[in-house]
């Protein structure tokens, strides 16, 4: 076509309009609005369609049935505007489908669906997993379907208690004190009163499916009913649904374990096992444990140190596989799987231990599974290398952990580090509004060490928790955060010194 036709125009009154009239553009397509929220009896549907639908209709696809057509089935008219509004009841608690679509003169005029919301791992995520060797790609995978199966079978439980209870939810656990844990001043003959058997019970009632247990729940109000949750948590009942975190599980199941040796009842012995089991299951192929299993995304997905959950998973496990009382019961067969997660745990523990310029130092809080990189978990707790709880490994490779070569250098390492970066320069103060401050005193005879230090540089860091803003001060991340939490701590003082002195007794009368 040449070049002056392409812009040729017919003058009409009103304006020029263009010989070739430029293509209509397709009108976007009706869409329907679609929200689904899920209890244990019914799917809540809510939305809104195109305001010209003469019907509508709705099918679900229940788990295990994904691959059928089901039948669509009359949903309640619309109003006027479109909005809509129903329950569908479920057959069963999982779903994996919902689909619904607008009828016009009984022609199809639009079609949405909905999903479950899966968990969503990040550090664990299908992508990382499949990038690894063979091998490790497998062992992972075989290790995150069966958590996946175990948190299925949860779900399944207490949707099927609540279901015959006609709840459409679950019932929080009574809150409890921050940790199990008995005090030391308990009476010997405590253990076989009334009050010790009925706590049992009690505690045996809040064992999770999968064989842990959850935090703060206070057992002292009596047993589990059909519809309540092993957690406190009623926002969230699936957070923290058999954890490591504060002393959990592990505690537990010692308990169980001495009262079941003294008095030789088989459930608490059985709850013991099944709890032993949870620790060999949550287990990671590389030998950490994460903070909650089935494993929980987000940060507790990595190889958590914080607060000991993993150097008290290993603590049972060396008892265990000694025969160590309260675990004089248990069979050889587990002592033998105990033996062999406990070296795994501890060549793990070795291979997280980070390293600078080729030397040893200390730990984070939290590493990654699969880099075994130090890794952040909440605001306030940055990847760094940690005082507090590198301290307690420490103690425990020095005083229970095997002596070789490579436990004698990750211990030399940590014990030089630590020495290194004491703080001796600030002084505990309370500020004008009576809250605990940390002063500038050069003449100040106290020791301390941060919780945590920059990985690289090694100076001591604060991170708010409110704002997770890295400070270089306490003073100074305190004037803009709540603080409740130890940002400071003294344990290593004593593994520094006469602790270290004891492991070098111990070391000498295993070379003798």
């Amino acid at each position: 076509m040449p070049h002056f036709f392409r812009s040729l125009s017919l003058i009409l009154v009103g304006g020029a309009l263009p010989l070739f009239a430029e293509p209509a553009t397709e009108k976007p397509k009706p869409k329907i609005t679609l929200h689904v929220v899920a209890d244990y009896l019914a799917l809540h549907v809510s939305g809104k369609c195109p305001i010209d639908a003469m019907a509508l209709e709705y099918r679900l696809q229940t788990h295990g049935r994904s691959g059928s057509a089901e039948a669509w089935l009359k949903a309640p008219a619309p109003a006027e505007d479109g909005t809509f509004k129903f329950d569908v009841p479920l057959p069963e608690w999982r779903w994996s489908k919902f689909e619904m679509r607008s009828l016009v003169d009984d022609q199809i005029q639009t079609t949405q669906e909905t999903m479950p919301k899966l968990r969503s791992f990040t550090m664990l995520s299908p992508e990382r997993l499949a990038a690894l060797d063979n091998e490790s790609s497998a062992a992972w995978e075989r290790y995150m379907k069966n958590s996946a199966k175990q948190a299925e079978q949860e779900r399944d439980l207490m949707a099927a208690e609540c279901r015959h209870l006609n709840h459409a939810d679950s019932k929080a656990a009574p809150h409890g004190s921050s940790e199990f844990k008995l005090g030391s001043d308990v009476l010997p003959s405590w253990y076989g009163s009334k009050e010790a058997h009925h706590l049992a019970t009690a505690i045996v009632s809040y064992q999770t499916p999968s064989g842990g247990w959850s935090k703060a729940v206070d057992y002292s109000s009596g047993p589990r009913s059909p519809g309540t949750h092993w957690t406190n948590n009623p926002e969230n009942p699936w957070h923290y649904c058999g954890t490591l975190d504060n002393r959990s599980t592990t505690e537990q199941i010692k308990f169980l374990a001495h009262i079941g040796s003294l008095s030789e009842r088989a459930d608490l012995k059985a709850s013991a096992m099944r709890g032993i089991e949870w620790i060999l299951n949550a287990q990671f192929p590389n030998g950490g444990w994460p903070q909650v299993y089935p494993v929980e995304p987000g940060y507790h997905e990595a190889i958590t140190l914080n607060d000991g959950a993993m150097l008290h998973a290993l603590e049972v496990l060396l008892s265990v596989s000694k025969g160590d009382a309260p675990f004089v019961f248990v069979d050889e067969s587990i002592r033998q799987r105990a033996t062999a997660a406990f070296a795994k745990g501890i060549d793990c523990l070795l291979k997280s231990q980070v390293k600078l310029d080729g030397k040893p130092t200390v730990w984070c809080a939290q590493h990654d599974p699969i880099s075994l990189e130090p890794v952040a978990a909440r605001l306030k707790e940055p990847p760094s290398l940690s005082g507090a709880e590198s301290a307690e490994m420490l103690k425990f490779l020095m005083q229970k952990g095997p002596i070789n070569p490579t436990t004698t250098a990750a211990i030399e390492g940590g014990i030089a580090w630590l020495a290194a970066h004491r703080i001796t320069n600030l002084r505990s103060a309370k500020d004008a509004a009576g809250k605990t401050d940390y002063v500038v005193d050069d003449s100040s005879k106290e020791i301390y060490w941060a919780r945590f230090y920059n990985v690289q540089t090694g100076l001591p860091i604060f991170a708010g928790a409110q704002d997770g803003i890295i400070y270089h001060s306490f003073h100074e991340m305190a004037q803009h955060n709540k603080v409740a939490y130890d940002y400071f701590t003294t344990r290593p003082d004593e593994i520094i010194g006469k602790g270290y002195e004891r492991w070098k007794k111990r070391l000498q009368k295993k070379t003798k």
